[in-house]
């Protein structure tokens, strides 16, 4: 090897270690630094500004005992505080980190809500996309949609949010839904319309494209002749089917049928429904009435 590969060699070895013994002292000196303060940073999205500020950040902050300047920014409990900020109602997410020059710099993003929830004891609140909620005050007011529902483990806010967002990115169907229902004793979707006089009960959310396409049939080919009255409910939760039942249970039994799907297993409509005075509608082929 050439004298002048071995100094190459050497020096570079030599900077190496350089670099390593004065990162670790720069690293050193910062810790042992006092920390220079709080840079709090609210990411309002646009439009719904107003459910967090900094100075409430602030106030949680010494409420938390958690915003000791006095400290070196290295002894300022990061995750504990980032953790803290996370459970807070009004706030989407938190990102804690310690900056440079010994500052601790807080993001926020506030609460976006994709729903309002009205509940059966009366209480209202907002939901995100991850079903945390946000209790609804006169402070703020978010056009978002509205469900009627009893949230509970068993039958958590995101069984429902697939549906909401389908349809809120549908603007056809945007137009047509006025609100959402969760029925209590099943979990079933409720599909509650601007056209009054009837639901439509998607069941889950399984084969939703499906489902919508036969309440679509039942829009554009029956309704529109048997009357938007004539039934209270149109329910597609059984594979293949719209069970259409009837509002005056005095009228006597009639048959739609309709096939989208090719031939539809036969049903037995009397144990889907509590009542049997319903018409069983398949989705597709030209509708006829008895």
């Amino acid at each position: 090897m050439e004298k002048s590969s071995v100094i190459r060699c050497l020096l570079a070895i030599a900077l190496t270690v350089y670099l390593v013994f004065a990162l670790m002292m720069s690293s050193n000196l910062s810790a042992s630094a006092r920390c220079a303060g709080f840079d709090i940073r609210i990411h309002d999205n646009p439009g719904q500004k107003g459910f967090i500020s900094d100075s409430e950040i602030t106030r949680m902050l010494h409420e938390w005992k958690l915003d000791d300047t006095g400290k070196t920014a290295a002894a300022i409990n990061l995750g504990e505080i980032e953790r803290r900020l996370n459970g807070v109602s009004t706030i989407e997410t938190a990102n804690v980190q310690r900056m440079p020059d010994n500052r601790i710099r807080i993001d926020i993003t506030p609460m976006v809500p994709v729903a309002r929830v009205f509940d059966s004891k009366g209480r209202s609140y907002y939901i995100n996309r991850q079903g945390k909620s946000m209790t609804a005050n006169s402070r703020f007011h978010i056009d978002v949609p509205v469900i009627a529902a009893d949230f509970n483990r068993k039958h958590p806010a995101t069984d429902v949010l697939p549906v909401v967002e389908r349809l809120e990115h549908d603007p056809e169907w945007k137009a047509l839904i006025s609100h959402y229902r969760v029925d209590p004793r099943n979990g079933d979707i409720i599909l509650v319309p601007v056209i009054r006089g009837h639901v439509i009960n998607l069941g889950d959310t399984t084969t939703l494209d499906s489902k919508l396409q036969r309440v679509l049939a039942m829009y554009h080919k029956v309704l529109p002749l048997k009357g938007w009255e004539y039934y209270d409910t149109l329910s597609v939760k059984w594979g293949g089917q719209c069970v259409a039942t009837r509002r005056d249970k005095s009228i006597p039994e009639s048959m739609i049928l309709f096939d989208q799907e090719g031939e539809a297993e036969e049903e037995n409509v009397e144990s889907m429904l509590v009542s049997t005075e319903s018409d069983t509608v398949h989705a597709g082929t030209p509708a006829y009435a008895q």
